[in-house]
């Protein structure tokens, strides 16, 4: 059954997702959220879990894109403003990450906002400065 779970993964993973699929991905996205949070604890910089959990979607043989710019659109002008995405996964989820006492509606707003200019309909939002993993996880769907 694992092995038949790898396999679809992978199927999966070679175009882009739908929103039954998102399921898989997030859940392996998740996985390693959980495994980095579980080994390095809360209490560190945003760029030290944006680091491993990298490490740890590659490890999963995803498709990952670190700080992805996010150009800003008004009326028919592309800005090139400086925003970014921290972690793109296989060009369809946003994975914004956080090392905060507690999230605010503005990282939901962030989070959306990236993922109605990007045109990337699933996000996650985690916030790994919590005792445990799961109370600091949001997911979007658009």
């Amino acid at each position: 059954m694992l092995h038949e779970g790898k396999r679809r993964l992978h199927e999966v993973t070679r175009r882009k997702l739908n929103v039954m699929e998102f399921d898989i991905v997030s859940k392996v996205i998740i996985g390693c959220a959980i495994e980095v949070h579980r080994y390095l604890g809360p209490g560190l910089l945003e760029s030290a879990y944006e680091e491993c959990l990298v490490y740890e979607l590659l490890n999963k043989k995803l498709r990952v894109q670190r700080q992805k710019p996010v150009p800003v659109f008004y009326k028919d002008i592309r800005l090139d403003c400086g925003y970014r995405m921290d972690v793109l996964v296989e060009d369809s989820v946003i994975v914004e990450l956080k090392s905060i006492d507690s999230l605010a509606p503005i990282h939901e707003a962030q989070v959306l906002t990236y993922m109605r200019f990007s045109k990337v309909k699933i996000g996650l939002l985690i916030n790994f400065n919590v005792t445990v993993l799961k109370n600091g996880l949001k997911r979007y769907i658009l």
